[in-house]
């Protein structure tokens, strides 16, 4: 790792502009709205149950991972999912992806989560290299 390759860190405040900005990207089926990231950004930051990781470069944000640790009663204890992953497009197949989600999993090891998921469409060959594994389809119900 070289000093201007991105390191991994714990989403600040002063995160939001490049996160939403971020966001905006990820979104396909919904268009985040600034208002709406303005009142979760900080909800999301205080919640312990809740981690948002940065992959930082030269003072920048190039990357991000939503991500919460929930109980559960089939798996006797709790899970960790992954909500948003976003790599800017510019950055990807630099291994931002794969240490936003290692140190998601070591985080979700710290709180005793019995597994780590996540729903996409997007770069199977990459999370099966990381030793994802599909395991089930994805239903969803648009409420709004």
């Amino acid at each position: 790792m070289t000093s201007d390759d991105p390191h991994i860190r714990r989403a600040e405040p002063s995160d939001a502009d490049e996160i939403f900005a971020l966001a905006r990207e990820f979104g396909l089926t919904f268009r985040p709205e600034r208002a709406a990231f303005d009142l979760a950004f900080p909800q999301l930051l205080d919640d312990e149950d809740a981690l948002i990781l940065t992959a930082v470069a030269e003072g920048r944000v190039h990357g991000y991972l939503l991500g919460f640790v929930h109980l559960t009663l089939f798996a006797n204890g709790p899970v960790a999912w992954v909500e948003e992953a976003m790599v800017q497009p510019g950055f990807r197949r630099q291994g931002i992806g794969r240490r936003l989600l290692e140190e998601f999993e070591v985080w979700a090891r710290e709180r005793q989560a019995g597994y780590v998921a996540l729903a996409t469409r997007r770069a199977p060959e990459f999370y099966k290299a990381l030793g994802y594994e599909e395991s089930a389809n994805f239903y969803r119900k648009v409420l709004r």
